[in-house]
């Protein structure tokens, strides 16, 4: 007896069989797959194709919207670029930073902590602990997602309503240097599977722009509360 993958496979074979018994196939009919009612093969087709259709259809929708959307963050990015390259000094380039992220990429809170040999005053500067250090060491790409530590949170204000978080590493080297955090009350802004294509790229150009006018000075070694 011959399976239904073997009647499909002969008529792959035989494509002239539809015309030969054009008349035959057309009193053919099949239930239709919604209504229940029985149409014919021809229109059954049709059907199938206009759903196939309707289908790349949305596809290419999303891939439109995603292809703006991309366009829109470059741009972004550019503008941010230009204005860092801009600034003189590191009050200016944290300035310029929260300024784009909040107004431009509607980021609702950014915190940015920095250990580098400083003797300034900016908040960035403010100590951290060791696990915020240790934090930004494993970070080898960017984090998205609902966690921080007890210390991260107690960067921003209104620390309780936050629900999403973005953190990265400032590095120009191996090791880290600083670590910026991003932070909304909506769950759905940075989750675990998004992609962290230009959040990297966020980074290297922070890293980069701090590190212009910020030299990195290794810091002095302490053996047995002496300094080498």
């Amino acid at each position: 007896m011959m399976q239904a993958h073997d009647i499909l496979a002969w008529l792959k074979q035989n494509p002239a069989f539809f015309d030969d018994y054009a008349d035959d196939v057309a009193e053919i009919y099949v239930p239709h797959s919604h209504r229940g009612q029985a149409i014919s093969l021809a229109e059954r087709q049709l059907l199938t194709l206009r759903d196939k259709n309707r289908a790349l259809e949305l596809r290419l929708g999303e891939l439109l919207q995603f292809g703006e959307e991309n366009d829109l963050i470059s741009e972004r990015l550019h503008r941010l670029s230009v204005d860092l390259m801009q600034a003189q000094d590191l009050a200016s380039i944290v300035g310029t930073l929260e300024f784009h992220l909040k107004e431009r990429f509607q980021v609702p809170q950014v915190a940015l902590r920095l250990w580098l040999p400083s003797d300034s005053n900016l908040r960035e500067f403010a100590p951290v602990g060791d696990a915020a250090r240790k934090l930004a060491a494993n970070l080898v790409s960017p984090y998205c997602g609902p966690y921080v530590t007890d210390e991260v949170q107690a960067w921003f204000d209104d620390a309780q309503n936050l629900k999403s978080f973005a953190q990265f590493a400032l590095r120009t080297g191996e090791e880290p240097f600083g670590l910026l955090v991003m932070a909304s009350d909506d769950v759905e802004r940075f989750y675990p599977d998004m992609g962290t294509l230009y959040l990297q790229r966020l980074a290297d150009l922070v890293s980069a722009a701090i590190r212009r006018v910020t030299p990195l000075v290794d810091a002095p070694l302490a053996v047995d509360g002496e300094a080498y």
